[in-house]
């Protein structure tokens, strides 16, 4: 199984989480919420076939999501 994703999306939210490992775990966490139904932090069209995880890095990207070491909840400061 291959899983693509938007390379301009994760070059811009890959500036803005110095820990790689946190980087991915915050991401995939975010990706998993969005599969299950979350609502979306940054704007979307009503087709849009964009996938979780490039949603995801999105909304790390715009700050929508912020990502930090030991948190489990994500905070938006842009709602």
């Amino acid at each position: 199984m291959e899983i693509s994703m938007n390379e301009e999306y994760l070059a811009r939210a890959r500036t803005k989480v110095d820990d790689v490992r946190l980087f991915i775990n915050g991401v995939s966490k975010r990706a998993v919420q969005l599969a299950k139904g979350w609502r979306r932090l940054v704007p979307s069209p009503p087709n849009d076939e964009r996938t979780c995880l490039d949603i995801a890095l999105l909304e790390v990207a715009e700050e929508r999501v912020i990502i930090t070491q030991g948190d489990d909840s994500y905070a938006s400061d842009k709602e």
